[in-house]
């Protein structure tokens, strides 16, 4: 148990067993005690799970910033989102902003008119008050050949209170008399923030929450964009801690796929020595990914970096067996095979690699699909789409690439009709080359 000295609140930190040891998860723990603690009177209690310790707001995986050029304006859309959020989406817990306007603050406000009234300068109104509550330095000495500081501050028991400026008096340029400071000045006490945070070197206040379970950081983030931009057009929306992680490593992710698409496709083509075939074995790919989506869908699992990782290894896993049909059919149009009857024993004879290949890849993700323990989230998310994501590859690819083939592949060449053509040409030229020096020698014997 932990109390913060400077509020009235407070954290409890609670272990909790190793996982063989209960039968809840760490969330379903937390929402058992949010929905029991939601009613206590007097109090707010906010329950969140301990996350990463490495990034900020480790126990709060929302974490969206509005940034602006003045915090009054940045207050009052933090407020209508706030509001609109807790009343619409109840999937959202614990929304809070880190702009706590309770530390007690006291505001002066001049009475210029009386001031040039009674002829006190606004500068001496001004430099009182500072220099009683607070401090200044107004001069320097020396001694033992060092310089110190000569700081001019009321008393600690006469700067207690704010009743203590009404003890202050400030001299009238004009008779020389004091006059009380409380006569000049109008005092306003009210709470402000604790600090003013910066977020990209501009003024920012951010909104952090949890999310409920079954509720995640993808949906959450999309939903406060949205109500951000109907609430706030003007802020600039900043994101934090693993929100932040989560968009940076979504956007990695279309990039990441774009390119390793592009090199496949680059090998296969240079492999095959045409552009028309690669086209053929890379239709693999989305039938292998809407099966990762459905193994996701039916373990009910998301879209994070361990499947994300899956998915690229899918491209590889899923293009094997496209590349085995298309490689035998092209062994076969070599051998003078006729173009129909190549595709249809290719199909036929590489049934059985493939069949092999491609369940030994699945059943091998079956540990991780059905992992349990400590990090099972992570590893059902991979073995879930490589499982189910070459299970519909092998279905799909048996009928869709060979269907393919024929009907864009009939007008291309195999890699080896060009060396083929060659080896005829040279074949020919040494051939004729050696005639004319037969006939030659067939007269000089008759002679």
């Amino acid at each position: 148990f932990g109390r913060n000295a400077d509020s009235n609140t407070g954290i409890v930190f609670m272990p909790l067993s190793l996982w063989d040891e209960r039968e809840e998860s760490a969330g379903e723990i937390a929402d058992r005690l949010r929905r029991g603690t939601q009613h206590i009177a007097g109090a707010r209690v906010n329950v969140n799970q301990a996350g990463s310790p490495l990034t900020r707001n480790a126990t709060r995986p929302l974490a969206i910033a509005l940034g602006g050029g003045d915090y009054a304006e940045i207050v009052q859309w933090r407020d209508r989102i706030m509001e609109r959020v807790a009343a619409e989406n109840p999937k959202i817990l614990n929304l809070e902003s880190d702009y706590l306007e309770r530390q007690p603050r006291v505001n002066v406000h001049i009475d210029r008119n009386k001031a040039a009234d009674l002829g006190v300068p606004l500068q001496t109104v001004g430099r009182t008050p500072e220099t009683m509550m607070g401090s200044r330095i107004v001069t320097t000495f020396e001694k033992s050949g060092e310089e110190y500081d000569v700081m001019l501050q009321a008393r600690e028991t006469q700067r207690a209170s704010v009743g203590d400026l009404d003890n202050l008096y400030v001299r009238s340029d004009k008779d020389g008399d004091l006059v009380p400071l409380a006569a000049l000045v109008r005092i306003e006490e009210r709470a402000g923030p604790t600090e003013l945070r910066r977020t990209d070197r501009m003024r920012a206040i951010e909104l952090a929450g949890s999310l409920a379970p079954g509720y995640t950081l993808g949906e959450a983030v999309s939903y406060m964009e949205r109500v951000i931009r109907e609430e706030a057009p003007a802020a600039q929306i900043i994101y934090n801690g693993e929100t932040y992680q989560f968009k940076k490593s979504g956007d990695a992710l279309w990039i990441t796929f774009a390119f390793a698409l592009l090199v496949v496709y680059l090998v296969l083509a240079a492999q095959f020595e045409s552009f028309i075939h690669p086209v053929v074995i890379l239709v693999t790919v989305p039938l292998a990914l809407t099966g990762a989506l459905l193994g996701l869908f039916l373990f009910n699992s998301t879209i994070n970096i361990f499947s994300q990782i899956g998915c690229i290894m899918l491209i590889g896993i899923a293009c094997k067996n496209g590349i085995l049909i298309v490689e035998f059919a092209n062994q076969l149009r070599d051998r003078g095979v006729a173009f129909v009857e190549a595709v249809i024993q290719a199909s036929a004879t590489r049934l059985r690699p493939v069949l092999m290949t491609s369940l030994c890849t699945a059943f091998g993700a079956l540990p991780l699909m059905l992992a349990s323990g400590a990090g099972a989230e992570s590893r059902m998310s991979i073995g879930a789409t490589v499982f189910f994501g070459t299970i519909v590859s092998l279905g799909m690819t048996l009928y869709v690439v060979p269907s393919l083939y024929l009907l864009i592949a009939r007008n291309t060449r195999s890699p080896d009709y060009m060396s083929r053509l060659i080896d005829g040409l040279m074949g020919r030229r040494e051939r004729e080359a050696a005639a004319p020096a037969t006939v030659r020698d067939a007269s000089q014997e008759a002679h």
